[in-house]
């Protein structure tokens, strides 16, 4: 299982916007975050867009435009960005849960090794999905 650069990305675009969330400027351009975050603008501009269509952004068009978070960063967890971005980090793809990465495999039934892919995935969901913008603008370490 490897996060992709898009999720990596993703991420430092969100928590950069965060970070900006509660200060005066809250609208911030594709510009400055790619500069800020060293990000390609083409592929920030990809990223933002799937984002924004799930909600976990705002936009607003014109010369003073930019992105905004779409609620409080404490509401946006890692898990949510990921999940946009990657659609599914199943380690294996048998226990996917979404419809197009479904797939039953014939050996389920039988299969020895099915609970150790799901313990890892359900623990993998339970951290991400514990960790919000907030705790990494804050560099809140969780144990």
């Amino acid at each position: 299982m490897k996060i992709s650069k898009k999720s990596q990305y993703g991420l430092r675009a969100m928590v950069y916007l965060a970070g900006v969330f509660g200060k005066e400027k809250k609208i911030c351009s594709l510009r400055e975050i790619s500069e800020k975050e060293n990000i390609s603008f083409d592929y920030l501009e990809k990223i933002m867009s799937k984002l924004e269509k799930k909600e976990l952004v705002s936009s607003k068009r014109g010369v003073r435009g930019g992105y905004l978070l779409s609620r409080a960063p404490e509401k946006i967890t890692v898990g949510q960005i990921i999940k946009v971005l990657e659609g599914t980090l199943a380690p294996v793809k048998c226990i996917a849960k979404e419809k197009r990465e479904r797939y039953i495999c014939p050996r389920r039934r039988i299969c020895k090794t099915f609970n150790v892919w799901q313990k890892i995935q359900d623990t993998l969901n339970l951290t991400l999905n514990s960790i919000t913008l907030a705790d990494l603008v804050k560099k809140k370490i969780i144990s």
